[in-house]
């Protein structure tokens, strides 16, 4: 159960990547109700720079040690240890918010282990606009959730899929299709490109219901999708062209959201479900 210090619900946070980095000055800023409790990085000394910069600098401490100091835990790392950051919160009936979304198609073990502990996993809305309108379709009936996805060449360089069918982008002059699937084959296929078209699915009929084209343009410098939707209460769409972060891999609104998440867990007013 999340539970309050005198400063507030304590936060921890792993990882000081562009996502990371702008959670983490929020939280230094000041969230109502929240405190920065304490940072895992895999190289200190790399941040140094960064952590003197921070009014509060919190303790730096290793994964394994976070659920002893905080009540909500934040996911900013390669998904390789989404495990080892979450197990150990939700198992104490606590918080895990969750970046890496297609890792848990992977690990759906820890939902399981929320449930029997009363923890919980949020994975925020991110980049995907109208997240709310899917998830209230849900409760109906959606017959169908189809999203075609285009990003800058260099958003996509290096994706496993990418290299396995030895696919050649860098050198492409016109938009190029690169994936045509589902979400669960897209999570394993760009596990750095995709979370949201996994919370999509999440949200909506599953990974394996959820339709996903994937195309290289090489003339486009943001992060564009387009989604959609066909159910019983409403048929709808919706486009976003995301402005990536400092990591080209990430649009920027990903930090924004989990921000943003944050200031209305104890907010007066709270908009959207």
């Amino acid at each position: 159960m999340t539970t309050r210090s005198s400063k507030g619900t304590r936060v921890a946070v792993v990882g000081l990547g562009a996502i990371g980095a702008k959670v983490v000055q929020a939280l230094d800023r000041g969230i109502d109700g929240l405190a920065l409790a304490a940072l895992s990085v895999q190289n200190p000394e790399k941040h140094r720079g960064f952590l003197a910069g921070l009014t509060n600098a919190p303790a730096i401490l290793p994964i394994e040690s976070l659920s002893e100091v905080a009540d909500i835990v934040i996911e900013c790392a390669p998904s390789s240890l989404l495990p080892s950051i979450v197990g150990p919160f939700v198992s104490k009936g606590k918080t895990a918010i969750v970046l890496s979304a297609g890792a848990l198609l992977e690990h759906d073990e820890l939902i399981d282990l929320a449930k029997r502990n009363g923890g919980q996993i949020v994975v925020p809305t991110g980049a995907l606009i109208g997240l709310d309108a899917v998830t209230a379709a849900a409760e109906g009936t959606i017959h169908s959730v189809r999203m075609v996805t285009r990003k800058p060449v260099r958003g996509l360089a290096g994706a496993p899929y990418i290299l396995e069918h030895k696919i050649d982008i860098e050198n492409i002059t016109e938009p190029l299709k690169i994936f045509d699937g589902t979400a669960r084959e897209a999570a394993k296929g760009f596990p750095a490109n995709l979370n949201v078209a996994v919370a999509l699915s999440l949200a909506g009929i599953g990974a394996d219901r959820t339709k996903l084209e994937i195309w290289a343009d090489p003339s486009v410098s943001r992060n564009m999708h387009r989604i959609e939707v066909d159910s019983d209460s409403a048929r709808f769409s919706m486009a976003i062209e995301n402005i990536p972060s400092e990591n080209p891999k990430t649009g920027l609104i990903t930090a924004l959201s989990v921000i943003a998440y944050l200031r209305k867990r104890h907010s007066a007013l709270r908009v959207g479900t």
